[in-house]
């Protein structure tokens, strides 16, 4: 699977990957703003089915909720597949599945809404108003999926609910599980440094990706070296 954003088709059915931040601009390939997001759904052209893949740590907000209103609105069938892990926005985007299918392994994550701001009384004022409108938003889209009412998503929003595979099929947030092992050490680790609640579990894998990454680059750093000094003697 490829570890970035990227839209293909083939025979009329589209294969949609999104491995990576979802943000309001577009900046790096592994980035998915809801820009990127439209402009790639229209060159796909008219197709019949869409298999979204999602191992994201979320992002934007309002960008999230515009790519979900835009696969939910979309004529296709649209099977999401959780690869690793949708967190945050990234969990509301899948939501817009028909099918939801979790991997072996794979975790959805849900929590309210944050943001960092600045300003006076009256501007932190309205940015916890715009907060809390965006957290009633999202409970909604929440409660339709799996049938739970709104106030019990709102306490699972609170406590920042970290659900395993089986979980989210069992509560109604997915449809199926699927035994192909998840790819959750994709993830970086920066990105689940925003939550609070992170199982230990999930941590441990993504170290050991880190730490395994960081042997292969320090093995690239000395071939690069040795290549140099090499070069310089003339052997």
């Amino acid at each position: 699977m490829t570890n970035y954003f990227q839209m293909k088709a083939t025979n009329n059915v589209a294969q949609i990957d999104i491995f990576g931040d979802i943000v309001s601009e577009k900046w790096f390939d592994e980035e998915t703003s809801a820009t990127s997001f439209r402009d790639a759904l229209k060159e796909l052209g008219d197709v019949s089915t869409i298999n979204l893949s999602i191992n994201s740590g979320g992002g934007s907000v309002f960008d999230g909720i515009a790519i979900y209103n835009m696969l939910k609105s979309h004529k296709a069938t649209v099977n999401v597949y959780i690869e690793g892990l949708a967190a945050s926005i990234a969990s509301v985007i899948a939501m817009a599945g028909d099918t939801i299918t979790m991997r072996s392994g794979s975790m959805i994550m849900v929590h309210m809404p944050w943001t960092l701001s600045q300003g006076n009384a009256e501007e932190m004022r309205k940015t916890a108003d715009t907060l809390e409108k965006t957290g009633d938003s999202i409970v909604d889209i929440y409660s339709e999926r799996t049938g739970i009412s709104s106030d019990d998503i709102r306490n699972i929003m609170n406590d920042e609910t970290w659900l395993s595979a089986e979980e989210a099929v069992e509560q109604g947030w997915a449809t199926k599980l699927d035994k192909k092992e998840a790819v959750m050490n994709s993830v970086p680790k920066e990105i689940l440094g925003r939550f609070s609640n992170v199982p230990k579990n999930v941590l441990a894998r993504v170290e050991k990706k880190t730490l395994s990454q960081d042997r292969l680059d320090l093995i690239e750093r000395e071939k690069q070296t040795l290549k140099l000094l090499k070069d310089e003697i003339g052997e």
